[in-house]
């Protein structure tokens, strides 16, 4: 009997959640998955007693669901996607709605929204953050693909999703934009979130390395950032993780924790993307490169015990200028602060001009203050500051990089003189900033009307006969340099 409103293939536990979520707001779901096992433990279990029907088959799932069909896929990426919608094909009917809610890829949702709108089918490729609690009780949503799946989705995924506002009831979902617009979204979100990460790490290094903050010092730390300017998921659970003792010692559980960081893919598909598009997007590129460095651990072990650092009486003005900084703790904690703020506007302005790039790219329309809204409850980099984004976009819709709002130029302002003081602190004394240091590079590099890439280009003309513009002229020159260089001394 097709009465079911919703419908879900994978049941892992993002695919578990999410469908108890969109249980517990007054549907009834049918699952599959294809292990059956799974839908019989899940039954017996977390879904005893509530709204659910269990499905053996594709066609048993699709048939239980009543037209037009809302059915979602929560599988891994790649060819099982495709398999799935093959297997969905000779069921569905005209209007029917096919959701990948995994972590696809967004070339591969462009293609797969054309391909299957060509069979008379919706599409809609959406992104999900939050993790497992998210999904559970309200996860962002990120939708984009087919333009006329949105009304009949609308109710039913603004409802799952988390709300934010002064009333709490503003949903975290709202449809991004066609075909693969979603995914895009999401995987932008995921490379910041990179970001964010690594720049909380470094912070935490520094703060530990130079400042000596034991881990109930970086408790109170973080506990207090949490109720300022960098209010956030990440600084609230990094905040957490100082309090949890080690249960095989008496030391605490993080550094008893391997220095190795694992990765997915989508913050490297974000790098990559920047690098097709022409971005700069250096920050998430920085983070990314961290965690492959962090990976490569017996190596660095090695190399710590050749390689030297700076020695003790080298760089004495300027490690007469670390102590001055490290001196007043509390002091060298609020610099440490704002270099972690400063930077973490450079990572989303980065982000945000990559996402209007991709727009502009692929022709998606992008709400770029509604996509910071996306983000302010349910996922993984929601944050007090997205509040500070939506405002400026809506201030100025064609904002062409947040460092040019007045919230953030000025904010950045404040901070810059603790910024360089800490990223220059890290540098004489040997600890690691890569995403700190870029950050401020990039700033650097964004703020000055001239940089030295008039070299470049004179030395890709002289080898390749790449030719060069002038700054008098905007007409294709090439020189002769070899003709026209000073001859080398005998």
């Amino acid at each position: 009997m097709s009465d079911c409103d919703f419908g879900l293939v994978g049941l892992a536990v993002m695919g578990e959640n999410l469908a108890l979520n969109v249980e517990s707001r007054g549907y009834r779901v049918a699952v599959h998955n294809r292990s059956t096992e799974r839908v019989d433990a899940f039954l017996r279990g977390r879904a005893a007693g509530r709204n659910f029907v269990g499905c053996r088959t594709v066609a048993e799932l699709v048939a239980a669901v009543k037209r037009p069909r809302k059915l979602m896929m929560l599988v891994k990426a790649g060819p099982a996607v495709d398999d799935l919608i093959a297997q969905m094909r000779p069921h569905l009917a005209p209007g029917d709605i096919v959701i990948d809610g995994g972590n696809t890829h967004f070339l591969d949702t462009e293609r797969r929204t054309r391909e299957v709108e060509a069979m008379g089918f919706l599409y809609v490729g959406c992104g999900v953050s939050g993790g497992e609690e998210g999904a559970l009780k309200g996860p962002s949503l990120m939708p984009g693909g087919s333009a006329a799946a949105w009304p009949p989705l609308r109710e039913l995924l603004q409802s799952i999703a988390a709300k934010v506002g002064p009333n709490g009831d503003i949903p975290c979902c709202e449809w991004v934009g066609p075909r693969g617009a979603g995914h895009y979204v999401k995987m932008v979100h995921n490379g910041i979130e990179y970001g964010d990460m690594q720049l909380i790490a470094e912070a935490y290094h520094l703060l530990r390395e130079l400042g000596g903050l034991s881990n109930p010092e970086l408790y109170e730390v973080f506990d207090a950032w949490n109720r300022g300017e960098l209010e956030s998921y990440l600084i609230e659970i990094t905040r957490d993780i100082f309090s949890v003792r080690d249960d095989r010692g008496d030391g605490w559980l993080v550094d008893s924790i391997l220095d190795v960081a694992g990765a997915k893919g989508t913050g490297k598909w974000m790098s990559q993307h920047a690098l097709d598009l022409g971005v700069p997007s250096t920050l998430v590129t920085a983070a990314v490169f961290a965690r492959a460095l962090s990976a490569q651990k017996e190596a660095r072990s090695r190399a710590s015990r050749v390689l030297p650092g700076p020695a003790d009486d080298a760089n004495a003005a300027f490690r007469g200028g670390v102590r001055q900084l490290v001196a007043d703790r509390v002091a060298f904690v609020e610099s440490v602060r704002q270099a972690l703020y400063a930077s973490k506007i450079v990572s989303y302005a980065q982000g945000f001009v990559q996402l209007q790039e991709a727009s502009r790219e692929h022709g998606w329309g992008l709400d770029y203050g509604a996509c910071a809204l996306l983000w302010r409850g349910g996922c993984i980099i929601r944050a007090q500051f997205l509040d500070r984004i939506k405002e400026a976009f809506d201030a100025r819709p064609d904002l062409e990089n947040l460092l040019l709002a007045p919230y953030f130029r000025d904010a950045v302002a404040r901070a810059q003189p603790a910024w360089r003081a800490v990223v220059a602190a890290a540098a004489s004394t040997g600890i690691p900033v890569p995403a700190f240091g870029t950050a401020l590079a990039y700033y650097d590099s964004y703020r000055r009307e001239r940089l030295p890439a008039n070299l470049l280009q004179a030395q890709r003309d002289y080898f390749g006969a790449h030719t060069y513009q002038r700054v008098d002229d905007a007409a294709a020159f090439h020189t002769e340099w070899l003709e026209r260089r000073r001859a080398p001394r005998p």
